[in-house]
Parts: structure tokens; C-alpha cells; sequence
């Protein structure tokens, strides 16, 4: 998070044009199906996303939408104004055939359950968790939602990811969300107007730019919560993906997973992903921090630089896709799906997402950092912007 600096753009892959409902809001969308670009450059079937009128619907009075993007080559993602979800995700294999690498609902109904497992959602206004829901500020001592056992989560039980955002599409690979959350919701301090673009791009990435403004002194910790398996729709496991992190440190939790404080090597311990390796390799190690998380589900100290930089580099040993992800955030949480389990049996095309099926690669600011004075600051004022980026950019392997 950068709050001094000009709005950054955030990155992940996947190029294309826009279709969507007919909206108000989005005067530019097109319908499913209406062909805007030359998609001749990828060989196979058409991408099959999900029917846009599944995704009909209203939330506190606003209307909720689903929206296509495709660019050039034929590669497409889907995003609906509910909670700003990345709904699909079709990038190419090594035979061309194009392949949707991220889990998600065929309709809005499946988002809208109670044990949903925030899907695609952009997370605020505090991703990752905090302790006890409290935190001090400017002297005053503030209490969120607990909706995580004795912590908050992902900004509380109705964070980001419940809100219908007001959705505008300038142009055909650009969508516009904006959601303003008022002076305590949540428990958060300050009225917080948000404002979150998607912007599918020819170079293989979809970026994503995170902007905020509040009117009080108040926290903000943005970022997207997309389960990915590049094995493509339905497949059982992540385990045999490479996975290679930026990163030489990573803030072990305690069985709450909330972190302790200290910043711990990773050299020597099943945390080293500074070389690619199999996620699977070590993951059931004997180890008291594995053991907290019931697998992965901690927080990386990125190393330190400027600008937009590599965090991690993920690949399928089965599809050859390979997925980097940028960002000029401190730290990334990589979270193997530990907590997912048959009973999610409501997936795309009906698809199970059993346990250990999807992995997520959040970009961050480090959990619990309004209560931890030696993490970076999560901090907002007012007559300040909140500007992040992140980038997630996909390639194949042949």
C-alpha cells in the first residue's frame, strides 16, 4: 500500500473484451456472446463463461450484474458487481485450448450463501485478520465484526465482499467499481470511498488498481481473494503445482493465526519457496507452524523494493500454464485450501472444490498490522489517497 503516491494500476492476466447485461452503469456492455474482437488466435472451442442472466439481481437495493472482458487473442474473464468477484478466468494451455483457472459459481445465488468462501471477492476494508477485532487508533480504541472464532476476517461478515458496487465499463477491457463505505461500518472509522478497476490487457494480464480516500483517519488493507487452479475447471488438487515466492521471511502465526510479531527465516523450513518446488513437497512436514494453518495459510515478507515488482511464479506440471504475480505490496498471503471441503459441491459446471483444490496468492499489507507497531502501516488519513497495485500475468510453458 502506498497512501503519498499517484494510483497505481494492478495486474493479472487475462486480455479482452467486454460483454455483460444491459446496464445503466455500464453503457458500453454487450451482451454475451456478441463478438467485439478477432478471437481467431486461439484454437479449440469457445470459452464457456457463465450466463450473465444467472447473475440478474438485486442487494440492498442495487442491481447486480455479471461483465465480460475479452481481449484480442480470445482470452476472457467475467466479474459481477457483487462484492467485485473474479468469476472466471480463460487463459490458454499449451495446445491452445483455452482454460478457466479460476473457481468461482455459475449463478449469483451460490455467492450469496452464508458459508461462502469469498470467491474472486475484493476484500476490504481489511484483508487477512485482526486480532481480537480491536485496534487502537488516534487514541481511540475501535471494535469490529468477530467473525473468524476471537478475530476479524476479510474486513468482517459484511466486508467488501457482500457489497454491490456501483459498476461503470469505459471501454471494452476496463470495468469501474466503486463502493463507499460509511463512518462505521464494520466498525471502521471514517467514511471510505473505494475505488477498485479491472483492466484487461493484450500483454496477458489482467491488472487491477486499488484507490481510496476517507474523510476520517481510519485502516485500509485491499486486495483480491481468487482461487486459482491452473490444472483447469474440476480438477482435485494444487499439490503438484510449482510455486516459487519472492521472499526470504514470513510472520509465523499462533494457532489463531494471527501473527506473533517476529519475522522468521524461511531457510531450512517448509516455508522455502525461494526456488520453485512442489506445493505438495513439504507440506505435510511435521511443523508447529504448518500445523497452526492445517497447511499453508501465512503471510510472506516480500523483499524490499520500488515500483511494481515479482512476488511469486506458480505453474501447472499438466496445462503448462505458468502465472506470475506483481505487486508493490509488502507481503503476500499464500493460502493452499486447507478449509475447503467436499460440501463445496456447488463449483462451475458442478464442479466439487474439495480440499487442497485451490490455492490464493493475496497480495498484502501484513495481518494484524494495526496492532503490530513493527509492520508497515496500514494508516489512512484524510487529504491522502491509498493507491496499490497487483498484477497477475499469465504465460504457457511448452
Amino acid at each position: 500500500m502506498k497512501i503519498h503516491q499517484n494510483f497505481f494500476l494492478a495486474a493479472l492476466f487475462v486480455s479482452g473484451i467486454m460483454a455483460a447485461c444491459n446496464s445503466s452503469q455500464a453503457p458500453k456492455n454487450t451482451e454475451q456472446g456478441e463478438q467485439i474482437t478477432d478471437s481467431s488466435s486461439i484454437s479449440g472451442l469457445s470459452p464457456q463463461l457463465p450466463d450473465s442472466n444467472a447473475f440478474k439481481g438485486v442487494a440492498d437495493g442495487k442491481q447486480i450484474h455479471l461483465y465480460t472482458l475479452t481481449n484480442k487473442s480470445g482470452e476472457q474473464a467475467a466479474i459481477t458487481n457483487f462484492g467485485g468477484r473474479i468469476v472466471s478466468l480463460l487463459v490458454p494451455d499449451q495446445t491452445d485450448k483455452l482454460t478457466d483457472v479460476v473457481l468461482g459459481h455459475d449463478n449469483i445465488k451460490d455467492y450469496q450463501r452464508k458459508e461462502e468462501f469469498f470467491f474472486g471477492a475484493l476484500i476490504g476494508r481489511y484483508g487477512n485478520r485482526i486480532a481480537k477485532g480491536k485496534f487502537t487508533l488516534d487514541g481511540k480504541s475501535c471494535q469490529l465484526d468477530i467473525n473468524d472464532g476471537k478475530n476479524t476476517l476479510h474486513g468482517g461478515f459484511n466486508g467488501f465482499h457482500k457489497k454491490v458496487w456501483e459498476a461503470k465499463q469505459p471501454d471494452g477491457h476496463t470495468l469501474e467499481l466503486t463502493y463507499v463505505s460509511k463512518d462505521g461500518e464494520g466498525g471502521y472509522p471514517g467514511t471510505l470511498t473505494a475505488k477498485v478497476t479491472y483492466t484487461l490487457e493484450d500483454d496477458h494480464s489482467l491488472k487491477i488498481a486499488y484507490e481510496a480516500t476517507t474523510d476520517k483517519t481510519t485502516i485500509v488493507n485491499l486486495t483480491n481473494h481468487a482461487y486459482f487452479n491452473l490444472n483447469g475447471p474440476g480438477d482435485k488438487t494444487i499439490t503438484d503445482h510449482l510455486l516459487q515466492l519472492e521472499a526470504d521471511e514470513y510472520t509465523p502465526v499462533d494457532v489463531t493465526l494471527i501473527p506473533t510479531g517476529k519475522l522468521e527465516k524461511v531457510a531450512g523450513t517448509p516455508f522455502d519457496f525461494t526456488k520453485a518446488k512442489l506445493i505438495g513437497a513439504q507440506i505435510n512436514d511435521s511443523n508447529a507452524q504448518l500445523k497452526n494453518g492445517g497447511g499453508y495459510d501465512h503471510n510472506w515478507v516480500l523483499r524490499k523494493g520500488t515500483g511494481l515488482r515479482k512476488a511469486a511464479t506458480v505453474s501447472s506440471t499438466k496445462t503448462g500454464i505458468v502465472m506470475e504475480v506483481l505487486t508493490e505490496e509488502p507481503g503476500i498471503q499464500f493460502y493452499s485450501g486447507n478449509f475447503l471441503t467436499d460440501k463445496m459441491n456447488y463449483g462451475k459446471g458442478g464442479a466439487t472444490y474439495g480440499y487442497r483444490s485451490a490455492f490464493c496468492l493475496e497480495t498484502q499489507h501484513f495481518p494484524d498490522s494495526p496492532n503490530q507497531s513493527a509492520f508497515p502501516s496500514t494508516v489512512l488519513k484524510p487529504g491522502t489517497t491509498y493507491h496499490s497495485s497487483s498484477v497477475y500475468k499469465f504465460s504457457v510453458k511448452k
